[in-house]
């Protein structure tokens, strides 16, 4: 959710000009196909979702020292995860090698651990201020974005410091970060000036980005937000004051709204979390519901049917 703040569907909008980016978009719309199966009630806003094995973990924007966990087969609240000193959490992550997960405390500029084991053991480290969304990257260290200093910085999962990486002055209000596997960064951002979703090099600078100023059509965003890849490194984006999800090619060459059929239409999405082994995607959204969708293999399956 930003702390500062009627598309044409089935369009590919294209940032060099006659360039377009093209995709198939053969979609079954049987029961095989994409589809909204479920939806976690409203509550709080949801400002991280994530899962590991059967276990879906939610943290709301409550000012609550907890995590939610769901059961990932019939997404009843199983229990909570109380998290000492947790304030204020806009990113959440889990880790399947090192059996853990981790959340990012805006408020207390830290980075809380929590082991995910019978104890439920809870350690905690200090990082840059105003840590806004983390990710776990293939090294499966922790990569965390703050939005203050404008820095990325990566931790191993006991909280030694890596490295920090400064971003460019005009890379305001970073929300949250994703690293590819050729060591380049995703970035969202959001400021007085820029809307855009950026394309860094291992050092910080900018060699890509989609969107400029705030806006709704195919070319613009409007706070983005959470960002998800799926196998081949297509890039999916919360566009949250347009109430909508953005597919971008892994280049930023091109976008396409995925149209996504649910009671009232998207609200405010802030946090995604795609979970490739299960081909599911969760939203979470700042009116406070979860949408779990099924059966999509990958980001450019555009028709998501409706929950039967």
């Amino acid at each position: 959710m930003s702390r500062d703040s009627g598309s044409q569907k089935g369009q590919v909008v294209s940032s060099l000009g006659k360039n377009q980016w093209q995709i198939s978009c053969a979609v079954d719309l049987t029961s095989s196909g994409p589809r909204v199966t479920e939806v976690i009630p409203a509550g709080a806003p949801v400002s991280g979702v994530t899962s590991l094995g059967d276990d879906v973990f939610v943290v709301r924007d409550d000012n609550r020292p907890q995590v939610e966990v769901y059961d990932a087969v019939r997404f009843t609240l199983q229990h909570r995860l109380f998290v000492p000193g947790l304030v204020s959490s806009l990113g959440l992550a889990a880790c399947a090698s090192n059996k853990c997960l981790y959340a990012a405390d805006y408020s207390n500029d830290r980075v809380h651990r929590v082991e995910l084991s019978v104890s439920n053991a809870v350690t905690r480290w200090s990082v840059g201020r105003h840590p806004a969304g983390l990710a776990v990257n293939i090294a499966k260290n922790v990569l965390v974005v703050m939005e203050h200093k404008r820095t990325l910085q990566e931790f191993t999962t006991h909280g030694a410091l890596l490295q920090t990486i400064q971003l460019k002055p005009h890379t305001q209000n970073p929300t949250s970060a994703i690293q590819l596997s050729n060591g380049q960064f995703v970035m969202s951002h959001s400021g007085t000036r820029q809307h855009r979703v950026c394309l860094l090099d291992v050092k910080g600078a900018v060699v890509g980005s989609y969107g400029d100023i705030r806006g709704s059509d195919l070319t613009k965003m409007s706070d983005p937000s959470g960002l998800a890849v799926d196998q081949d490194e297509n890039i999916l984006v919360a566009d949250q004051s347009n109430n909508r999800l953005l597919v971008l090619d892994r280049s930023l060459t091109g976008a396409r709204e995925m149209p996504l059929s649910v009671d009232g239409g998207l609200s405010r999405p802030f946090s995604l979390w795609y979970d490739t082994s299960r081909g599911r995607l969760y939203v979470g959204e700042c009116c406070g519901r979860v949408i779990i969708i099924d059966h999509l293999k990958d980001f450019t399956s555009f028709q998501v049917a409706p929950r039967k």
